[in-house]
Parts: structure tokens; sequence; C-alpha cells
């Protein structure tokens, strides 16, 4: 059948990967065949689990994954689909109960084995492009599609292919790796042929094709010579669940297709593969409220004939194809073209494996756990939306934020900021494969989520300063970790009364100010909590003037940021000691002249905001800063500090506005280009109403009437018919 192959018992039958009409004309040649022996390429290491390619439950896409015991991050995906030639002749070979290898390098080689300078390695060669130019075709996708991909041959095809790549092949010299993952290759198939199989087929990448062919091999000693001394280390295999979107090549993925959506429909459309394709994107435009006939579809599939007549294609390809749907179906709008992409070229389609697929303790929890608690896996984002105060929320809350400890990122906390209250979470979930190999990962840490959250608490615990300690008390009560939560708040308290740097102090206020308030949320004991909180408040209090003097602006923004964040965390408790600590360690910075003026101006804002000093001491303070005999730097830092957050008290004190307006009108041409960009960051902060409000105040000032509008010698004002109108308003207040 193949007198170039010269030895009859072995079939090459040379693939792409994922590739379509490759796995039907694979599915076509297995049933011609019937050989005894069916050989994949993939690392010998998947032979274990390969029958569970048969067994109930098992739904590609998925992948083979192999990974170093010792290190699960050093890890190999073999991604299958239901078009991958791979997976056809898998599924055919266990089906027919034949014997069934994998035949590459093995993963317990190829995970460890280093690059080595190769001198008589020539530069890689992208086949399928070489042989598309010589065709004469600028696109290699379009003339793989062409040649093979639209052409369901049988073992012509892959004689052809052999052919085409032994061309290839002649006076190349492929990279040292590669070479050895052929010699792996042939010592498999060597191993066949000795079993006195007389028909072996053998499914790999084109590529490889000539060199597995018998009459071609090299010596025996040859090959071994290449795989002598590599380094090993103990792997293990299993199959996890793979995506739609991993398979394409946007994903990064090295042997990815373009639209893993339309090869999955050249492959499962009995007919029709152009109208069937159609009809499906007008079922999803219809259902996001695009209005297409079945006028508009018949249409579509001419147009997409007539295009391929055309340009001299056998049949529509997917260029034909998109250009028609997005002239008749969309009305030449690529924006429902989007929408197409991203639903039926590419899909969000989850593979899934069965419960006998071998797995990690910590897998297994998980899947268990996310079972009783309703959590669905899928490979397109949904968004959770969660109510703390039911049992099955706060549990599912638990779960994602132990998973986030162990770094398993299934779920990222959303924006919860809008109206949704502090019994409320937001969580945006997608699961990826590359999570199964975070838990493989996370396995190290323990055989249950909560015990292995629990150990990276403890490992976390050891090497934290006093801010990460703070945060990680933060993350061990929403995680509920209560025996964990014990040896933070521990380390936190010890740590804290040895810690001299009022800084680090300062950083933690905030992160355990949010456990104190929100902990009955959980239900979580916070008392603990209060004690070292108060410890380092007082501290902060005795420590804050040392700690602001002999600041460069850096590290005076810095800090700066720093009491904004106790600030915001004494406003979470409802302790009126605390808060007297506070603001009396404010008070012994507001107009000590050692501290940078962005500090103490930002002291004095937050006494003004607190109504420990009225308008009238902020305005002479202010006036003070903004003096002709003051530094205009360390006023420009004032003012910085004094203004921001909200503009409303420039707004409505107009005595303030008056006093900025003309310290800014009197400051040097010069001085004032140095002095720009501060100010404009400072007002830039404000609102777009908020800075036309200050603008229109600011005019009225010109105009000689005052930021209140009113001018100093307006004496037309009658005060009488004014107070007439005082009660109605208050009453409209009310």
């Amino acid at each position: 059948m193949t007198p170039n192959q010269n030895d009859e018992r072995v079939h090459i039958l040379g693939i792409r990967h994922h590739g379509p009409g490759s796995a039907r004309a694979v599915s076509t040649v297995l049933a011609e065949l019937d050989p005894e022996i069916v050989l994949i390429e993939g690392p010998p290491e998947l032979d274990a689990v390969a029958p569970l390619a048969m067994a109930a439950g098992m739904r590609p896409p998925v992948a083979g994954l192999v990974y170093a015991v010792d290190a699960p991050a050093t890890a190999s995906f073999y991604p299958m689909a239901v078009f991958s030639p791979e997976w056809v002749a898998l599924r055919w070979a266990l089906e027919h109960g034949r014997d069934v290898r994998f035949l590459d390098l093995p993963a317990n080689v190829a995970l460890v084995l280093e690059d080595e300078e190769d001198p008589d390695a020539e530069p890689p060669m992208d086949p399928i492009r070489t042989l598309a130019t010589a065709a004469g075709f600028d696109d290699a996708e379009r003339w793989w599609e062409d040649a093979v991909e639209l052409r369901y041959h049988g073992m012509d095809v892959f004689q052809a292919v052999l052919d085409a790549m032994r061309t290839l092949r002649e006076g190349h010299i492929p990279d040292l790796r590669t070479r050895r993952r052929e010699a792996a290759m042939r010592r498999v198939l060597r191993v066949a042929l000795r079993s006195g199989a007389q028909r072996i087929a053998v499914v790999c990448g084109a590529w490889h094709a000539p060199v597995l062919v018998p009459s071609e091999f090299p010596t025996q000693t040859a090959d071994a010579q290449l795989l002598k001394g590599l380094r090993t280390t103990k792997v293990a295999a299993t199959w996890v669940p793979w995506t739609s979107t991993r398979l394409a090549r946007m994903s990064g993925y090295g042997a990815g297709i373009e639209s893993p959506g339309w090869y999955h429909h050249l492959f499962t459309a009995p007919d029709e593969v152009v109208s069937r394709w159609l009809v499906r994107v007008a079922h999803l435009l219809r259902r996001e409220q695009h209005d297409v006939s079945p006028a508009s579809v018949i249409e579509a599939v001419r147009l997409a004939h007539t295009l391929a007549a055309l340009r001299n294609r056998p049949h529509p390809g997917l260029p034909e194809v998109l250009e028609s749907c997005q002239a008749v179906l969309c009305g030449g709008s690529d924006v429902p073209m989007r929408l197409v992409a991203r639903k039926l070229l590419v899909g969000d389609i989850l593979g899934r494996v069965p419960r006998e697929t071998p797995m990690v303790p910590l897998a297994m929890d998980l899947a268990a756990t996310r079972k009783r608690l309703r959590l669905k896996q899928s490979a397109a984002e949904q968004q959770l939306d969660l109510d703390l105060r039911t049992e099955t929320n706060l549990a599912r809350s638990k779960l994602l934020h132990r998973l986030l400890l162990l770094d398993v990122r299934w779920g990222e906390p959303a924006d919860t900021s809008r109206g949704k209250g502090t019994f409320r979470e937001s969580w945006t979930l997608e699961w990826t494969p590359e999570l199964e190999v975070a838990l493989i990962e996370a396995s190290g840490y323990g055989t249950t989520i909560e015990s292995a959250a629990t150990a990276v608490v403890a490992a976390r615990t050891a090497d934290a300063d006093i801010a990460g300690l703070s945060m990680l008390v933060e993350t061990t009560l929403t995680a509920d970790l209560p025996t964990a939560l014990g040896g933070v708040l521990a380390a936190l308290d010890e740590r804290a009364a040895r810690q001299h740097d009022t800084t680090r102090l300062m950083a933690a206020v905030e992160p355990m100010a949010r456990v104190r308030r929100y902990g009955n949320v959980r239900r979580a004991d916070t008392e603990v909590v209060q004690r070292v909180l108060t410890g380092i408040i007082t501290r902060i209090a005795i420590g804050l003037p040392a700690a602001c003097t002999a600041l460069d602006d850096e590290a005076a923004a810095e800090l700066r940021e720093l009491v904004d964040g106790v600030q915001r965390g004494i406003g979470l408790l409802d302790q009126p000691e605390l808060r007297d600590v506070w603001h009396s360690a404010l008070r012994s910075i507001a107009d000590r002249p050692t501290v940078p003026g962005l500090i103490s101006g930002r002291a004095v804002r937050l006494l003004l905001d607190a109504g420990l000093i009225d308008v009238a001491d902020a305005g002479a303070r202010l006036s003070r800063q903004l003096s002709r005999a003051a530094d205009a730097t360390q006023a420009a830092g004032w003012l910085d500090g004094f203004l921001s957050g909200e503009a409303a008290l420039l707004v409505h004190e107009p005595e303030l506005l008056e006093i900025v307006d003309e310290w800014a009108t009197g400051v040097g041409a010069e001085l004032f280009d140095h002095l720009l960009p501060l100010l404009r960051r400072t007002f830039a902060e404000f609102s777009a109403t908020e800075r036309r409000d200050i603008g229109l105040r600011v005019r009225r000032i010109d105009r000689g009437e005052g930021a209140s509008g009113v001018r100093a010698d307006d004496s037309t004002l009658d005060h009488h018919r004014a107070s007439l109108v005082v009660p109605r308003i208050l009453e409209l207040l009310r």
C-alpha cells in the first residue's frame, strides 16, 4: 500500500496537530488498515492513563498532564480536542481493543532537559509555510486548509505529506532536542516492530514522518548515543480539562490554531458545512437581538460559494465564510463579528475528565467541596454575587479566599463598592487549565483546602513584617482559618512590641481595623485583634512626631499616604478613646515647623474635618502658610495636603478660597512655573463639577464680588426680604 515506506508493516500518518481534515483521514485509514498497534506522538508516561479516554465522563477538550512530582510547576500539557488526529487515533484503538502507545522523548527527561549549544543545527523551519510559499500561497493557513483540511482523502494524502516533508528535510539538520525526540520515537517503534505485529500505524506530526520510516532509520547505536546520560526526574501523569480558548494560538499554546470552534465544526458537521455554520451564526445573532432572516442566511451561503469559486478554492474556507457573514448577516459591521469570533470561532468550551482520573488529594477535596457548594467550573467568565448572611454563600466565600491563599486563582474579587454593603461580595470566576497545575503545586501544603491554606499562612507568618502580618490577619479571617489566625496575631503582637519604625506600624492599622469592624459579618471573634490594634495606635501616637522629621519629598508623600490609611482605619472604629489618641498625634504635628508641609497641611485638614478646629482657625493657619514670607515650595506642599480629598471645602468656605487665590496670584512667574505641576495634581483630583464651581467663584473674586458672589460694598441687599425665605428653605432642607 505504501511502497515508498519500504517496510509495509509500518504506516506513517503525518498529521497536523488539531487538524480536522487530518483527523478524518486518520479515522478513514485506521478503519482500512485495522492495525494491531497504534503509536501516537506523545510522552510514553501517558500510556498509563490512556485507557481513561474511553471512560464515561471524559469529554474533550482535555489534556494529558505530566508533571515533576518534586516540582509540580515543572509540567507539560498535551491538549487534545474532538478534532485532534491523536484523539481520534486513541479512541479508535481503545474501541477496537488494539494496543496503543505513545512515542516521544519521555517526560521524565524532557521536563529537565536543558537546551545545549548545537553548532550543527540549522534555524528552525516552518514546513507548512515553506510548502505554501512553494505552491504560490502567501497564507500558510489557507494553503493547508485547501490542501488537507477541506480534502478528506485516505492514505494518499499521508503519502503526499511524507514525500513533501522528506524533500524539505533533505540536507536540513534539526536542533539537538528535536533529534533526541526523534531518536526516542524510533526506540518505541523498534520495540513495536519486534513484537511481531504485521500492521503498525504511527500518528505523528508531519515534520517527523520521514525519520520514522524504518528503512531510513539511523543505527540503533546512533540513537542510543543521543539519549545516553540524560538527567531524569520522577514524574506523574493524569488527564485534566482543557478549554477551547487554550487551543487557540492567541493563548500562547505552541501548536494552537486560529479558530478551534471552526475546526470543531469542520470535523463534526456531517454535510453542508457552510450552511450549518451560517445557521449557527444566525441563531447566535438572534439571541443577541440582531435581526437575521432565513433569506439572508441563504444569501450568505451563496456568497461564500461564489467567493470560493472566484478565488479558485475547492470549497469555501473560513475567510469566505466570515466575509459573507459580515457582509450579509451583520450588515457590514464588525461589531457583531466580534461576538461571532468570541462565541463561535473560539468558544468557551471546558472539557471534563472522569471521576476515576488520578488526582492529588487536594484536587479531590476541591471537587467534593465545589459539588457540595454547587459551584460550577466554566471556561467562560462568571459573575458570582454572595450574600454572606447565608450559610452557603459564606462557605463559598471561605473556599474562594482559601484558594487565593494557595495561589489557585479560580475567583478574583470584583468591585464591591457600589451599593453592596458589608454583607456582600462579588467574584469573577474563570477556570483555566493552569489551575490544575496550581492545585498540584499547592498539594505540598496539605491534603485538604483548609489544611493547606493553614499551612501557607503559617509559612508566610514566619517571614512577614508588621504590614504583611496585618494584611495576613485580614486574609486569614476572610478565609476562616481560626488555627492560623491565632498564630498570626501572636506574631503580630510580638513584633509590634519590638518594632520601633512608626511607619511600619501605621501600615498595619487599616487592614486590622477592617478585621475588627467587619469580623462580625463572618462570625469571627476579633477581641484579640482589638488588643493588638490598641497597642499599635498608642505606639504610633508617640512616635509620629519623630517619624515626620528630616523627610525628602518622596518620603513625605509616602508618610502622607500612611496618615490617610490610619485615618481611614480609625474612621472604621466607633472607639472615641482611640480617636482621641490619634487626634492628639495629629495636633502634635499640625504646627511643627520641622514637619513637611504636605503632612502638616494634611493634619490640619483632618482636624478640621473632625471638628477639632473651626474654619476661622484653619483659615488663619492657611494664611500663615501661604504668606509671602513663607517658602513657596513648602506652602504648595501644605496646600496639597490641606486640599486633597474633596473640593467642598473651597466651594462652601469662600474665605479659604480667597486666601488660596491671593497666594496663587501673588507667586512670582518663575516660581509659579515650578509649582504648577503640584497645583495641577492637587486640583485634578476634584471632579469636573467641583472644578467648574471653583472656577466660577474665582471669577467672582476677580470681579470684586468675593467668592460668595456678593460685592463687599453692595448696599442694595434687602436683608428683611431675604430673611422671609429662610424658614421655607430650612423646611425644604429637613
